[in-house]
């Protein structure tokens, strides 16, 4: 398949790809589409977040529904509001021009009443967490005996999170004939339980290969004190300047700590955690979304569906226990065929976990030196003079000033007028930095 219009999707889904400017498959979509076009059988899907899962199953359904009928034909389970409320968006713009499909999202943290009043106007397709499905399904105002098609999207996730009760009495409760379609980016026991369980006769369907690191990842490692995580962090968002990342650490305590600690010393972050009530929460995903913020520090479970395609860094502020979280936060860089760093801080006593996961991800890890403050007093200035070469003048904004300053600056050289400029953009930098003590310590296991 070369591109979509190759496909046997029907011109209303043609159309509005078209306007989206979806012209080629990707991989994913590549090998899902003709097999849900023409077969029963159900599927597993390997692909990391941000690879176009959501096309590769939601074409084919939409091109598959009854619109005459308004009864719920699939649904959609995906771990969190955010990827639930995403999907449901991608599917209504798929449908842009298949007149009579509806899709419902249902979700918590918001009225279940609203979301019960939208079902009963008709829903081909209901898009939702896994909790709030299954309560709507207890009131019996979600119905399953008419589902065709069930999706289990980032299936892993929804486990590491602790679905698996909600998911089992879900999957119980739909009819025997349907398809099932598991998407997951690793594939750990309970995943292949569930497959086994609740699947017949499935296809199975990579992207890549399983259980591994995403190709354009690069994976690094800074070895310092425990004590001196925290200055080592800075160290790396002062030594990428242009840094546009998320910063894992293992509990909201620490979460917040390293997020207040980041805002008071100047930078562009903010935390995500489970403390934050979901108005907050989503105004700090939209100001990252944005890039009005550099980085997001969070816990695993709250970045959960935070689905952004560009990200430069994934910083391991702690090493993850379980190795397949690892994988899943390295994952969210390196997308759509753009080079992304995965870093991990670690103590010396940390060397173990580093060989294992480089045995799970397939890929050797370089250990660097945490860079001295010369160095980013040095990538800062020349940031500097980047970010001023480049810079967009709007005369008509200045114009009335200008001969003012003209008049206060006209005793200045052309060279001291630089020296003063940087000095006065730079200061800030060359004084934290004057006496940087080395953070580096050597491995105590090698």
């Amino acid at each position: 398949m070369i591109t979509f219009k190759e496909t046997e999707l029907n011109p209303e889904i043609l159309k509005a790809l078209d306007e989206l400017g979806f012209v080629n498959p990707t991989p994913i979509q590549e090998k899902t589409i003709p097999h849900l076009l023409s077969s029963e059988r159900d599927l597993v899907g390997f692909a990391q977040t941000g690879t176009g899962k959501t096309a590769a199953f939601g074409l084919p359904i939409i091109h598959q529904i009854d619109t005459k009928s308004k009864n719920v034909q699939a649904i959609i389970l995906s771990p969190t509001r955010e990827l639930c409320v995403q999907i449901a968006q991608d599917i209504t713009n798929y449908a842009k021009y298949t007149k009579g499909l509806n899709v419902v999202a249902v979700y918590g943290g918001t009225s279940i009443d609203t979301q019960i009043r939208s079902l009963k106007k008709g829903a081909q397709i209901v898009v939702g967490t896994p909790g709030r499905t299954l309560d709507l399904i207890k009131r019996k105002k979600l119905k399953l005996s008419t589902v065709e098609y069930l999706v289990l999207d980032e299936a892993d996730e929804m486990l590491t999170m602790g679905f698996k009760d909600d998911l089992d009495a879900i999957l119980e409760g739909t009819p025997a004939e349907k398809q099932t379609l598991l998407f997951s980016a690793t594939m750990p026991k309970e995943i292949a339980n569930i497959a086994k369980k609740y699947m017949k006769d499935s296809v199975e369907i990579s992207a890549g290969k399983k259980n591994i690191g995403a190709e354009n990842v690069n994976h690094i490692y800074y070895m310092v004190n425990a004590r001196d995580r925290y200055l080592a962090l800075k160290r790396i968002a002062d030594i990428n300047p242009k840094i546009y990342g998320i910063v894992f650490c293992r509990t909201r305590r620490e979460t917040k700590e390293v997020a207040e600690k980041l805002m008071g010393d100047g930078y562009n972050a903010d935390a995500l955690h489970g403390d934050l009530s979901q108005a907050q929460r989503d105004y700090v995903m939209s100001r990252f979304r944005t890039k009005k913020l550099q980085l997001l520090v969070a816990t695993d479970v709250a970045a959960r569906g935070l689905d952004v395609t560009d990200l430069t860094h994934i910083i391991n502020y702690n090493l993850p226990d379980d190795l397949e979280v690892y994988i899943h936060r390295s994952g969210r860089t390196g997308r759509a065929g753009k080079k992304g760093i995965s870093i991990s801080i670690i103590h010396s006593r940390e060397t173990g976990k580093i060989r294992m996961i480089q045995k799970k991800v397939g890929k050797t890890f370089e250990h660097i030196p945490v860079p001295s403050g010369k160095e980013i007093c040095g990538k800062q200035l020349y940031n500097l003079i980047d970010k001023v070469e480049k810079i967009e003048v709007d005369e008509s904004q200045i114009e009335q000033f200008l001969p003012e300053i003209y008049k206060k600056l006209d005793w200045l050289s052309r060279e001291e007028l630089i020296k003063h400029f940087v000095s006065a953009e730079f200061n800030r930098f060359l004084a934290y930095y004057k006496n940087a003590p080395d953070l580096n310590v050597s491995s105590k296991s090698d």
